[in-house]
């Protein structure tokens, strides 16, 4: 994986309208309607985090999950964080 050239990442920003770049990093705050969603959300997308093998930094707190997709090896954001936010967004949907 290499990391995202500036007019790649601004192209992947388009698409992912809630994702800002913090700290060379994808980010993302979701929040819930109460924790039982919340951790349902992390623990929909922990089956799909681990079959790509591609982890988030991420926390819960109450009714908020907050994440940080970058790729270490890489130094930066690439197309593997950006098909994970996709996938987030995809679950976070589904439990809106």
């Amino acid at each position: 994986m290499t990391k995202l050239s500036e007019s790649e990442m601004k192209a992947a920003l388009r698409e992912l309208t809630a994702w800002t770049v913090v700290r060379d990093k994808l980010h993302r705050e979701y929040q819930f309607g109460d924790f039982v969603h919340a951790f349902g959300f992390m623990a929909t997308a922990a089956i799909a985090i681990e079959a790509m093998g591609h982890h988030p930094e991420w926390s819960n707190v109450y009714n908020r999950v907050t994440v940080d997709l970058t790729t270490h090896d890489a130094g930066g954001i690439t197309a593997k964080d950006v098909e994970l936010a996709r996938k987030l967004d995809s679950f976070a949907a589904r439990l809106a």
